[in-house]
């Protein structure tokens, strides 16, 4: 009987992580760059019951049993966000659609989350791109979003003060106001009036991931990377992206959908409730009436 009090109890657990999962995309909505998280959950290994013990047990399994269900972790949802013209100097969202092919299936068809099951089985992620800022530690983090601001001595920076890093790996440097600075698609930066390549010849850090489930989210809506090195490359000419000077990438979250799995979470927490006040119940009722020792 209490085996079943732990699968409810699993149950719940489960269901409150998939509810802060989604009160998170939430109460993330309007923040530019932000990426779903859509929570996956797995079931504990099935278990069969075989009959053992007494003098004449029956033969052979008794059946399977169930023993309850586990967050198992969160996946990040890739789709582009809208894109909103802020007309701000320092905004700068990224647009990409990289393309990947396969021997006899030619460029894979990655649906709207930017996966693709091949005929195999196996799950395709589309590459994704992003800034690249540097830590206090000297660690390198990835972010979408794109709110830049510019240090008295025109170091570009994110909101909270991490350089954003150029192709040679160090922070972008402007001598000068960035009004009279123009971003290209490559990430490139021009004097806007001449277009002429700025001294030093800075450009963006724009770096490509082939995998971005190996990304790690770590607050500030930033990433750290996981993966093996080859899952990082900065982006090469040619490739299916751009940046856009004054744009913002917006959240991909969708209200509605998770208001749905916002109430579904709800619901299913509730009836692992009911099932525990059940069990209850039932083992009020076994120690204070069947137990009882007239």
């Amino acid at each position: 009987m209490l085996r079943g009090l732990y699968s409810a109890a699993a149950g719940m657990i489960t269901q409150q992580r998939r509810h802060d999962a989604v009160t998170q995309n939430i109460a993330n909505l309007n923040t530019p760059g932000y990426k779903a998280a859509t929570p996956v959950s797995r079931a504990f290994p099935e278990l069969l019951l075989s009959a053992l013990g007494g003098d004449n047990p029956p033969k052979g399994a008794i059946g399977s049993l169930h023993t309850g269900v586990f967050s198992e972790e969160h996946l990040l949802s890739m789709a582009p966000g809208v894109l909103l013209e802020t007309g701000r100097v320092l905004d700068f969202a990224i647009v990409s659609d990289i393309r990947v092919e396969l021997p006899g299936i030619g460029p894979v068809p990655f649906d709207a989350s930017g996966k693709y099951v091949a005929p195999d089985g196996a799950v395709i992620v589309q590459p994704q791109v992003f800034f690249t800022v540097l830590t206090p530690e000297g660690e390198q983090r990835f972010t979408r979003d794109g709110r830049f601001r510019s240090e008295p001595d025109g170091t570009l920076v994110t909101l909270d003060g991490l350089p954003v890093l150029g192709v040679d790996g160090q922070p972008v440097v402007v001598d000068g106001p960035w009004d009279a600075v123009r971003v290209l698609a490559d990430g490139r930066l021009v004097d806007a009036q001449t277009g002429e390549p700025l001294p030093g010849d800075p450009q963006l850090l724009l770096m490509r991931v082939e995998n971005p489930d190996l990304l790690v989210r770590e607050g500030n809506n930033r990433y750290r990377h996981e993966g093996p090195a080859g899952n990082l490359t900065p982006l090469q000419p040619g490739e299916q992206a751009e940046v856009r000077q004054g744009f913002l990438e917006s959240s991909n979250v969708d209200p509605a959908q998770s208001l749905v799995e916002l109430m579904a979470a709800l619901r299913a927490y509730e009836a692992n409730v009911r099932v525990i006040q059940s069990y209850d119940r039932s083992l009020e009722k076994a120690v204070n009436e069947v137990g009882r020792v007239g």
